[in-house]
């Protein structure tokens, strides 16, 4: 038995080098098959973009990108998917703000946010402001804030429902200012906007291009951005950055993530493939109409990004004994 144990220790380190080119050359070949991109939000605005993405990420990479809906739960369903999924790269995460904000209003999700992912690439942003019916004597930030400061509670603003989006962009705002509101809870954006319009409530956030036809028709008024960036669909409206709170900035936003024990080499040649189609012309052109920015950036410059914007809802959840709503 000895001799053949001596030629199997020989034969070791062809086996485990043979394994590694293996390996290798498994991640310089993907995709070898189709890649899943796993959606939580089945008809709203993040589908646009991934649909997109996933159409171009075929043509160029030269293997279908498919869609699969996992809703519910504020995305955590779909996260928690991703998570436990085999870690060869063939299943992605198409995620929003709504990641970030789940981290710190649920206290029990199925994955770790950071630990159990890889981020591949934060595709775009879009940028946010915040509208009032045109009955307020309220034009900007300062009457806003001014109002709000002499009426405590007296505005109601309209949320997607608490520990929301919106309701923590409120929260934020208003801490921040010392000024009270009474928030006004909702499934969704429809009937938010519809009773902003007819002044059961007075004030919600909204995207710049969800809100755009309501502010064009006079029906609501634009008073500021709630983005870092100004808009040139806003041209002249200030940021609350510029205003009052220098760190303030809610953009919407688009990302892709995968698990985190796929192999660096695959998350860094998806990562590369997203930053060329944000530069594209055609990316580019789609999006611009909407006021979206285009961002493409590394995987770590997206997670100390998602890292940022943890610790700040975490912090703005407890500052404001938030609870997550029902899903």
């Amino acid at each position: 038995m000895k001799p053949l144990s001596n030629f199997l220790w020989a034969l070791l380190p062809l086996l485990l080098c043979h394994s590694t080119v293996n390996a290798q050359a498994d991640r310089g070949s993907y995709p070898s098959r189709p890649v899943t991109i796993i959606n939580p939000f089945p008809g709203g605005a993040i589908d646009v973009g991934t649909r997109l993405y996933a159409q171009k990420l075929t043509e160029s990479m030269g293997k279908p990108f498919l869609i699969d809906y996992k809703p519910g739960a504020a995305a955590t369903i779909a996260a928690g998917f991703v998570a436990r999924a085999p870690a060869d790269g063939y299943t992605l995460l198409a995620t929003s703000a709504t990641f970030s904000i789940s981290a710190a209003t649920h206290k029990d999700l199925p994955y770790d946010p950071l630990r159990d992912f890889a981020p591949i690439s934060l595709m775009l942003k879009k940028p946010a402001m915040l509208m009032v019916h045109p009955s307020l004597p309220i034009h900007d930030y300062s009457e806003y804030i001014a109002y709000a400061r002499a009426n405590p509670g007296a505005l109601n603003f309209g949320t997607t429902g608490m520990g929301g989006s919106y309701h923590m962009v409120g929260a934020w705002l208003h801490g921040a200012t010392n000024t009270q509101v009474t928030f006004a809870h909702y499934k969704g954006t429809a009937q938010l906007f519809v009773d902003n319009v007819a002044g059961r409530i007075h004030v919600s956030p909204a995207s710049i291009f969800n809100g755009l036809p309501y502010t064009k028709s006079g029906k609501l008024r634009p008073i500021m951005i709630i983005s870092a960036e100004r808009s040139a669909l806003l041209p002249g409206m200030k940021t609350v950055a510029e205003q009052g709170i220098a760190d303030f900035d809610y953009p919407a936003w688009e990302g892709m993530l995968t698990g985190a024990a796929v192999p660096r080499a695959i998350v860094n040649r998806l990562s590369a493939e997203f930053a060329r189609l944000a530069r594209s012309p055609d990316i580019i052109d789609r999006f611009s109409k909407d006021g979206s920015i285009m961002v493409g950036n590394t995987p770590d410059e997206f997670r100390d990004y998602l890292k940022t914007e943890i610790t700040r809802w975490r912090r703005i959840v407890i500052d404001n004994d938030i609870k997550a709503g029902e899903d």
